[in-house]
C-alpha cells in the first residue's frame, strides 16, 4: 500500500506538473516506472519514521500522511528530473520535520500506537545465597 497515488499528485499539483516531473522520455505520457520508484522511496522513508510508533502497515492512511507523501514524492521526482526548487525542498523538509515529531510521539496520527518496550532489560530473582565471599557454605 502506497501512502500517495499518482492521482493524489495530480489532485494537489495538476496533470502538467506531474508530466514535468515524471515524463522522462518526453513523449507526453507519465512514465509509470518513475512514479513507482518514487512511491517506493517515499513509502520507505515514511515507514522509517512511523515504525517507531505504529505497527506497519497502517490499517488506513490518514490524510496528513497522504499530503506528506505527495510532498516527498514531488521533491524526489523533481530532484531526479533536475527541476528542484526552493519551495519543493522546503515542503520536503517540513514533511520530514513533521514525520520526526510523529515518530517521537509529539504529534499523533489518531491511530493505535504499537506497544512500546519498558526498557528491554531482564529481571531475575533467585533463592537465598548458599556460599559466602570466601567460597564456604553459609
Amino acid at each position: 500500500m502506497s501512502y500517495a497515488s499518482q492521482q493524489d499528485i495530480v489532485d494537489r499539483h495538476g496533470e502538467e506538473e506531474l508530466l514535468l516531473l515524471a515524463d522522462r522520455d518526453g513523449d507526453g505520457v507519465v512514465d509509470p516506472d518513475v512514479i513507482l520508484q518514487a512511491q517506493a522511496d517515499a513509502d520507505a522513508e515514511i515507514d522509517a519514521y512511523l515504525a517507531a510508533r505504529y505497527q506497519l502497515p497502517l490499517p488506513t492512511v490518514p490524510t496528513v500522511l497522504k499530503r506528506l507523501a505527495v510532498d516527498i514524492l514531488v521533491y524526489r521526482l523533481a530532484s531526479d528530473a533536475g527541476t528542484g526548487t526552493d519551495e519543493r525542498r522546503l515542503r520536503y523538509e517540513d514533511a520530514v520535520a513533521l514525520l520526526r515529531r510523529i515518530s517521537k510521539g509529539e504529534v499523533s496520527l489518531g491511530l493505535t500506537e504499537a506497544p512500546t518496550s519498558t526498557g528491554g532489560g531482564v529481571h531475575m530473582t533467585s533463592g537465598p545465597r548458599r556460599f559466602g565471599r570466601g567460597g564456604g557454605l553459609l
